[in-house]
């Protein structure tokens, strides 16, 4: 056996590490993904094989486990990705809350690398050029992932050219970026200050976070058992606001999950609204 093969019973041991560690369920035929996301960290760490790579992580090597949790949850994300929710969220539901007396709240969950947070940040300044008087309050977008690798990448707010080139259209790439070292586009600080990112996993409380008016959880519910993600649901249905939003990954549904929200069909799209408490 190779440093970076592994056997089915370390295979199983790990799939129940992560889902009791994060929610991520991988079923039965994900050995493939699990060798390359840890062959990298079998070298950093200097064990001989993923088996005792798993192995330490079992019996309770944080770094190890932290390593692994960061590894198998970190996805690559676009700038506005499948486009209508952006769209929407310019016209018609940022009017909906353009005038509102206290900040416009917004979380972006599992934010990755931040472009779905940065995008959502472009669209409300793109909006408040054309409605000079909006949202005169404020606007926060908390962005929050369990990855902490992640969060310093969103933090820094810099995107190589590869990363620039999935999503972003031009005029945003010249209105909201600025150049950073080693060829990298950093985002300029009038979109950076309406955002934060904080550490979050979602099978925990997440009530500190306070009551948002839209929620992007987009394409993440579909890592997750189905009582994990009635659980999650019911949490997001509390940190909404009594006339808030929730938009969700573009296959995703909820319909036999929850009874918290309505849904609202688009041309093209749709969003979930939750219903008066």
């Amino acid at each position: 056996m190779t440093d970076i093969e592994f056997d089915e019973h370390h295979y199983v041991s790990f799939s129940y590490f992560l889902e009791r560690a994060c929610g991520i369920v991988l079923g039965d035929s994900k050995q493939y993904l699990v060798r390359s996301r840890l062959a990298p960290l079998v070298k950093r760490y200097n064990c001989l094989t993923i088996n005792a790579y798993i192995d330490s992580v079992i019996k309770g090597n944080r770094a190890h486990q932290t390593a692994a949790i960061e590894a198998m949850t970190t996805n690559e994300t676009l700038w506005f990705r499948d486009d209508y929710p952006f769209k929407l969220l310019e016209s018609p539901i940022l009017s909906q809350f353009s005038l509102k007396t206290k900040p416009l709240r917004v979380w972006s969950a599992a934010c990755s690398s931040g472009q779905e947070a940065y995008s959502i940040a472009m669209t409300i300044l793109n909006f408040k050029k054309h409605q000079a008087n909006s949202f005169r309050a404020g606007v926060e977008i908390v962005g929050t992932d369990i990855s902490e690798e992640m969060l310093q990448r969103c933090r820094s707010a810099e995107y190589d050219q590869l990363a620039i080139s999935r999503g972003l259209p031009e005029q945003f790439k010249a209105d909201f970026f600025e150049p950073a070292d080693n060829g990298k586009l950093r985002l300029k600080s009038q979109v950076k200050s309406l955002t934060n990112f904080r550490s979050i996993n979602l099978l925990d409380n997440y009530s500190s976070l306070g009551k948002f008016d839209i929620i992007f959880c987009r394409n993440v519910l579909i890592y997750f058992s189905p009582e994990v993600k009635k659980q999650i649901l019911q949490k997001i249905a509390a940190c909404l606001q009594n006339d808030g939003i929730l938009f969700l990954g573009a296959s995703e549904s909820i319909s036999a999950l929850t009874d918290k929200f309505s849904m609202v069909r688009c041309n093209p799209g749709l969003y979930y609204l939750i219903k008066p408490q």
